[in-house]
């Protein structure tokens, strides 16, 4: 008989690695981490592409647990990000409960014994009480269906999977899309390809990036004088913070931000046609809004060209646009971002009376605090719908969704439950308070971005985060239907005929 297990959690990336290392500080060592890949690290596993790096500096995108006082630089790299979450799988004693190569198929929820049934690509079962998705919304590239795109004849891959065994040096290049990543490899690539033509369908709004080195002083003072990394990390997390204000409460604020921005392009690009194709048309902040020191001044480049008119069409030997202009290519690199609200979708998770969680979010992104569904106990999301970010750390949200997790395993334990399931009151609830801020906000101001679902709904955090840390700082068991753990004898017998089926 298969063993249960307190949890499984999903992906070990800087949520998974989170959940793995609150579970075993609160005293529980029966879980697996489930990765797909042969390592940890998630996003920055996979993003290896030149100029990778993060928009958080790096002493507030870390956990608070964990401080690092040894950061090259105020914002991270990627090799040096990997090498922190590596660093902290191994000093928190994870690694012995992370299962690679184990690329999850299907979860499916079992009424009777009130456990998780969670299937592996090589047949590999898990049985869990609770199911911990970390796995992330930043995982599943986004290719363009572009007509013509199988009969290039060039060599193409999204900046997520990096082909770096392929040379750019000399090659005729384009670049589509416009997004965090592309503004971090375009100015790494252009000074060694022949031509770059860079296919922008929407300018982002792109603030210059304060970073530099850390200098020794620094790092010694961050590693021997108490508080001086904490201190640092607080003042960020109230910077950042402060960004919301003109996001979610005072417009007025972000039209003056605005205007200085645009007059730092306007310092940047002299040139006024192409300045004109990287003014948005947007209010800043309904996109994601960029940080870069580099992009415009590769832009300006004699051997790149932003391109804005539509591709009608990808041809054997490059790329055609409604003008009628074929501009050839030898490779094509697609900074097109990922299938978000899709970020489920490699797996099936099925919860009570057969419920699929993908069929079910095709007509609402319905959630409670981005963690629970109803319909599905004892699943806990990690980087749910409504807790992404436009102004603040992700890790911040993170810690207080694991913080939220542990305490509702804890709560389970301590009071012999079975399962708890989100009340659909209490969910439904929850989806009319997030569109009711969101209304207010810059976020629904007009513009398309990846921050929605299907249905038009903004799945972002409406306000401040600490908020959040608020709401989620323990479980309050009123909000979910529980149900009471059966007798050994008769959960044995339900769990066999349970085994019996999922098999």
């Amino acid at each position: 008989m298969t063993q249960e297990l307190a949890a499984v959690i999903v992906g070990a990336g800087f949520s998974g690695l989170c959940a793995g290392i609150q579970l075993r500080e609160a005293g529980i060592e029966n879980f697996v981490i489930l990765e797909k890949a042969n390592g940890v690290g998630g996003t920055w596993r996979d993003n290896t592409y030149p100029g990778a790096a993060c928009d958080i500096p790096s002493h507030l995108y870390s956990y608070s647990f964990e401080p690092n006082a040894k950061w090259s630089r105020a914002y991270g790299g990627q090799p040096e990000i990997l090498a922190y979450l590596e660093h902290c799988a191994t000093k928190y004693g994870l690694v012995p409960h992370i299962k690679f190569g184990a690329r999850v198929s299907k979860a499916e929820y079992d009424e009777p014994s009130g456990t998780w049934f969670v299937f592996t690509d090589d047949d590999r079962m898990f049985r869990a009480r609770a199911l911990i998705l970390g796995n992330g919304a930043l995982h599943l590239p986004q290719i363009p269906d572009l007509p013509g795109l199988a009969s290039f004849q060039g060599k193409t891959f999204h900046s997520a999977r990096w082909d770096h065994a392929y040379d750019l040096a000399g090659k005729r290049v384009a670049v589509i899309g416009t997004g965090a990543s592309a503004i971090q490899f375009v100015p790494e690539i252009a000074p060694t390809v022949n031509q770059l033509d860079v296919y922008q369908r929407t300018p982002p709004w792109i603030v210059p990036k304060s970073d530099r080195p850390m200098s020794k002083a620094e790092q010694w003072a961050f590693e021997h004088v108490p508080g001086a990394n904490w201190l640092r990390r607080t003042g960020l997390y109230w910077l950042f913070e402060s960004r919301v204000l003109g996001f979610a409460f005072a417009t007025k604020l972000n039209k003056m931000l605005e205007r200085v921005v645009l007059r730092h392009l306007e310092r940047s690009v002299p040139d006024r046609e192409l300045r004109a194709k990287l003014t948005p048309a947007y209010r800043m902040g309904c996109k994601r809004v960029l940080l870069s020191n580099d992009y415009y001044p590769a832009l300006a480049r004699h051997n790149v060209e932003l391109v804005t008119d539509p591709i009608e069409r990808i041809e054997e030997h490059g790329i055609r646009t409604r003008d009628g202009k074929l501009r050839e290519a030898d490779a094509i690199i697609f900074g097109t971002g990922f299938r978000v609200v899709d970020y489920l979708s490699s797996m099936r998770i099925i919860g009570r009376r057969g419920a699929d969680l993908n069929e079910t979010w095709q007509t609402s992104v319905r959630n409670y605090l981005g963690i629970n569904v109803a319909g599905f106990p004892n699943l806990f999301l990690l980087m749910g719908p409504n807790t992404g970010l436009g102004h603040n750390s992700m890790i911040f949200m993170i810690e207080s969704q694991v913080h939220y997790i542990v305490s509702a395993i804890r709560a389970m334990h301590r009071n012999a439950l079975a399962s708890i399931d989100v009340r659909p009151d209490v969910e439904e609830a929850f989806r009319a308070e997030m569109s009711r801020k969101l209304a207010k906000t810059v976020w629904t101001s007009g513009c398309s971005s990846w921050y929605m679902a299907p249905d038009g709904e903004v799945l972002l955090w409406p306000g401040f985060t600490f908020d959040y840390w608020w709401r989620t700082r323990r479980i309050d068991l009123k909000a979910y239907e529980a149900r009471a753990l059966a007798t050994t004898a008769a959960s044995n017998a339900a769990l066999a005929r349970s085994a019996a089926t999922a098999i």
